[in-house]
């Protein structure tokens, strides 16, 4: 009980440095999306590089990974990006809420990648899940429809990105070569867009790209510790805290408060994620198949 806990603290910090990515993210102002990705990426990249360097086997990548590593940075790149873009024309909280998608999405890619069973129920949950990402969107009904649905785009990405690191870490794989892979790959594609699109900054822009990487990292390694006191289907759901520290730091510094209708798709995706959560832990695996 007691690393579980360890783990559900850890998560919990994960969620608040994530959220706080995404403040300093909207903090930057207007600069171009591909340009704070870059700077976001290159931050992790630096930091991630360091802490593989001071492992003993250093930058060796297991035979056969790399097809998969090139897969999950893929899908964590595209994810990032449409997060990034979502975050700077929605509310932090509504992109927040997208970007959770991701472990809905995960379920189906795991079907198809990693030949997983999925029962009734998590097809249940999949489906009520993405009823709450509709309410939020609205479609039609705004002129965010088109961010959001970018929004949950970038749930698709992490998901099949997140799917990739399950596969990887099945294989054998470290998570300082999988985190470095991803965070090089993402700076080497955003750096030419970066680039063409460049837009001068201020100091204050400056820094609020530092604090976006160095958050994002924390969360990285928070979430990184949290999954060695604890398995993932004990305590992964706490991570939906992130919304609720996106939705205060948004209300607090930002002005932004989201109305009862986008409440009401926050609750139906949690709920999803918290029924899942509660079953998965209580229930008996699948019969095999002969």
């Amino acid at each position: 009980m007691k690393n579980k806990n360890r783990g559900i603290l850890y998560v919990l910090l994960e969620a608040f440095f994530f959220a706080l990515m995404t403040f300093f993210l909207k903090e930057a102002g207007s600069l171009p999306t591909m340009e704070k990705a870059l700077f976001r990426n290159l931050v992790a990249s630096v930091v991630s590089l360091i802490i593989l360097l001071r492992t003993e086997e250093k930058l060796k990548i297991k035979k056969g990974s790399l097809p998969f590593l090139i897969l999950r940075a893929a899908g964590g790149t595209v994810g990032l990006i449409c997060n990034f873009y979502a975050v700077d024309h929605l509310l932090i909280s509504d992109a927040n809420m997208l970007n959770k998608m991701s472990p809905f999405f995960a379920i189906l890619f795991s079907i198809f990648i990693l030949k997983e069973k999925a029962r009734k129920f998590d097809w249940a949950c999949v489906a009520l899940a993405f009823t709450g990402a509709l309410i939020v969107i609205r479609p039609g009904f705004s002129m965010a429809a088109g961010p959001a649905f970018i929004g949950l785009c970038g749930g698709l990405g992490a998901g099949l990105a997140y799917t990739f690191v399950r596969l990887l870490g099945v294989r054998g794989e470290r998570g300082p070569v999988i985190v470095f892979f991803f965070s090089a790959a993402s700076t080497l594609f955003t750096l030419p867009f970066a680039v063409a699109q460049f837009q001068p900054m201020t100091v204050r822009q400056f820094l609020c790209l530092l604090a976006t990487g160095f958050s994002a990292m924390g969360g990285q390694l928070c979430v990184t510790k949290a999954y060695t006191y604890a398995p993932a289907k004990e305590i992964s759901v706490f991570d939906y805290s992130q919304v609720i520290f996106a939705a205060l730091l948004g209300a607090l510094f930002l002005g932004e408060y989201p109305d009862a209708v986008s409440f009401l798709g926050y609750a139906v995706i949690i709920g999803a994620a918290v029924l899942r959560w509660h079953v998965t832990n209580h229930r008996e695996p699948l019969p095999e198949k002969n």
